[in-house]
């Protein structure tokens, strides 16, 4: 067994479960990722989720979010059996918490579905998604889920 590191564990997983998730974000965004970026970006994703579950703060909303963003890389990947997964593990998280983290999962189920071309089930999601996010008492919150929502076609 190794010896114990010499720097505390609970901030290693702090950092790391942030970093990740927002270095995921900046792969996200990026209209020119190269294969290289892409295998980071889902990379980052996983072990941002990884120290989440290392967390002794970590809530089932962390866990939502740390799913639905998976799911949205492996949409990105164009791989919805993958971000299918994720999907349903991000609306099992959700479960019982506000809104917001619901509309998001519905919304991670739809674009799984709509990246598979299965309009259908797509559509159902996207009709659970928009009544969760007609839920959102913030505004600003609301909007943003309507955004993405609205991208999903």
């Amino acid at each position: 067994m190794p010896d114990k590191p010499d720097f505390d564990l609970a901030t290693v997983h702090k950092y790391f479960s942030a970093t990740c998730f927002n270095k995921t974000w900046e792969y996200m965004d990026n209209p020119n990722r190269t294969k290289e970026d892409d295998a980071a970006m889902l990379q980052t994703a996983m072990v941002s989720l990884w120290h989440w579950t290392q967390r002794e703060d970590a809530t089932p909303q962390n866990f939502s979010i740390g799913c639905w963003q998976i799911s949205r890389v492996y949409c990105l990947l164009e791989q919805p059996d993958n971000a299918r997964t994720y999907a349903d593990s991000a609306l099992k998280f959700a479960e019982g918490q506000p809104p917001f983290y619901i509309a998001y999962a519905y919304e991670a189920l739809a674009r799984a579905e709509m990246v598979a071309g299965n309009k259908a089930k797509m559509q159902e999601y996207l009709e659970k998604a928009y009544a969760f996010a007609g839920q959102i008492e913030d505004e600003e919150d609301k909007q943003v889920v309507l955004g993405d929502l609205g991208n999903i076609k």
